[in-house]
């Protein structure tokens, strides 16, 4: 089931992470979509899926979708040049499809929102924290765990294609660390998606271990002479090992934390859904060959805005 759109006073606000959507339907749908000029539209096909979906579903009235510009150039990169360095750049036939799910969900009557300085993770942090502060909880739509990070109270972790949903409960019990704790847990384990070294023989077991008998990575550093005492396996060296590796763990604390006041989102607003621009929607999808289910579908979504 998904969660309760009237929850937090009746305002619960999906956040939705795309890039996780359209990469998961640029590697699932057919090659076979595209446009009239041949260009491959599977990914922005699957993302409107997607989109019909979760808008039948949760009969959400506050949306928002937000979208990774910035793979090589966000604050992230300045701290560790490294940083997704493990990542093939994205060839201009998915860039031109990201392109076109920004424009369907604008014209759709959803809040798309992207920056090149900073991350998708950083913009639903931020708008998060301006959810909270009008008294409403929040549904992070991805598959990302980094992202769980971000659940206090009423809020949600969807994993809306794999249909798993957690709660704060949830997430301790799937992830082994309470929601506060990940950006800390991953730090030690590193995380080798965004290419983030850890503490080297720091595994997810040792580190939910660590997680929680101390509670924070600072409490850890504070008390390492604690850890000879504990029963984890190797605990007689794993003292020495992190304290010889702290600072590659202090450096990829700070790239696992989420930025919470991204400057652009100040005066964003409520993330209300509009009606469609009917007209901006055809156009969108004459180009992109569309047929007429989808484009009904769409349509119909639009009118509910």
């Amino acid at each position: 089931m998904p969660p309760d759109s009237s929850s937090a006073g009746g305002r619960q606000t999906y956040l939705v992470d795309a890039s996780v959507y359209i990469f998961r339907a640029w590697h699932s749908m057919p090659d076979r979509f595209a446009d009239p000029a041949g260009r491959p539209t599977n990914a922005v096909y699957g993302f409107a899926r997607f989109l019909c979906e979760l808008l039948e579903q949760t009969r959400a009235r506050h949306v928002a979708v937000a979208f990774d510009e910035s793979l090589t150039t966000s604050f992230r990169n300045e701290i560790y040049p490294d940083y997704k360095a493990n990542r093939e750049p994205a060839p201009q036939e998915l860039k031109r499809q990201f392109a076109w799910c920004q424009d369907l969900g604008r014209a759709l009557g959803i809040t798309v929102c992207a920056d090149s300085y900073y991350e998708a993770d950083d913009l639903i942090a931020t708008l998060a924290g301006q959810c909270r502060s009008r008294g409403q909880s929040v549904c992070v739509v991805t598959g990302d765990k980094d992202l769980a990070q971000l659940l206090i109270d009423e809020d949600h972790w969807w994993d809306f294609s794999r249909r798993r949903r957690l709660d704060r409960r949830g997430v301790f019990e799937h992830f082994g660390v309470h929601p506060h704790q990940i950006a800390d847990f991953l730090a030690l384990t590193g995380d080798a998606v965004d290419n983030i070294p850890g503490v080297p023989g720091v595994g997810p077991k040792t580190a939910s271990a660590l997680m929680a008998h101390f509670g924070s990575l600072d409490a850890l550093y504070e008390r390492l002479d604690e850890i000879a005492w504990l029963k984890i396996r190797g605990a007689k060296t794993l003292a020495t090992k992190l304290r010889q590796h702290e600072a590659a763990a202090r450096l990829a604390r700070r790239l696992t934390g989420l930025h919470t006041e991204v400057p652009k989102l100040a005066e964003i607003g409520e993330l209300e859904r509009r009606r469609a621009d009917g007209d901006a929607l055809d156009a969108l999808l004459d180009g992109l060959g569309f047929g007429r289910p989808l484009r009904e579908r769409l349509h119909r979504l639009g009118e509910t805005g």
